[in-house]
């Protein structure tokens, strides 16, 4: 009988490839949705268990948990992460689950001015303090932060548009993320209790992007720095919700100060065998 994982955020950019990429491993995938919906029709099709649930209700968190061995942690950035974070341990403890994995952010920072930063750090406490067997992933930026609609409008115009200054990052794709949560959830023995970062294998800055970008699309792009706080009100009139404003202004801010830096290979040293 094949081991059942909860992943919950499962029609996100990590959820569906964690729900993929543990299916091909030959997991038993419960996949947490917030609603019926045709994205969720499709992991249906993949071949997972859809359940609707909402992680600010935790009753229908517990309900998902029953009868599962490990579950996967993922919330966007908005407001309720300590909340949803307390719902999930609370739920996990209560159905006996042996292992969570908990998607966090290399800048979790209990001293970042990002209010984002700050509730990672402490929900990462958070699961620390519940005693469960826990393993946190710090991932850098996503490769696809490039796809964001204040972001892509820039890029079609031949612009790279951020307030990074010399900041440096090894961008790393939803998919690999998502074979990192699959390996993980089918063997966690060998990596409980720790914290693992997640980066692409090269590290550039945001000039050295443009100039892939460059290439790679035949057109020339190039890289705008700019204040972070006029970025701010520029993504803020574009309708960027206030609280990921927020963010992105605390966030870029440790970004310069090379919060963000560094590559690693740690998606390669997490097998598709899960060894």
């Amino acid at each position: 009988m094949s081991k059942k994982v909860l992943i919950s955020g499962a029609t996100g950019d990590t959820g569906r490839a964690a729900v993929r990429e543990s299916l091909a491993l030959g997991l038993d995938v419960r996949a947490m949705v917030h609603g019926v919906d045709s994205r969720s029709e499709t992991l249906s099709i993949l071949g997972a268990e859809v359940v609707a649930g909402d992680l600010m209700e935790i009753d229908t968190i517990r309900a998902a948990m029953e009868g599962v061995e490990a579950a996967y942690f993922v919330w966007p950035v908005k407001e309720g992460l300590i909340h949803a974070a307390v719902n999930f341990a609370q739920a996990a403890k209560e159905a006996g689950v042996s292992t969570v994995i908990n998607l966090s952010q290399r800048s979790a920072n209990r001293h970042s001015k990002s209010w984002s930063c700050r509730d990672s750090f402490i929900t990462e406490e958070v699961f620390n303090w519940s005693g469960l067997p826990v393993i946190h992933l710090r991932p850098t930026y996503f490769l696809e932060w490039l796809l964001y609609p204040w972001q892509l409008p820039f890029v079609r115009q031949g612009i790279l548009r951020l307030p990074a200054g010399k900041g440096r990052h090894s961008p790393i794709a939803a998919d690999d993320q998502g074979r990192a949560v699959a390996a993980l959830l089918k063997d966690p023995k060998h990596h409980i209790g720790t914290t693992i970062p997640l980066s692409g294998p090269v590290e550039m800055n945001h000039e050295q992007m443009a100039t892939e970008l460059s290439e790679a699309l035949g057109r020339k792009i190039t890289y705008l720095d700019l204040p972070i706080d006029e970025y701010c009100v520029s993504i803020a009139a574009m309708g960027v919700p206030p609280y990921v404003v927020q963010h992105l202004g605390g966030a870029m801010a440790d970004y310069q100060n090379g919060h963000m830096s560094g590559s690693d290979s740690n998606v390669e040293h997490l097998p598709a065998d899960g060894r």
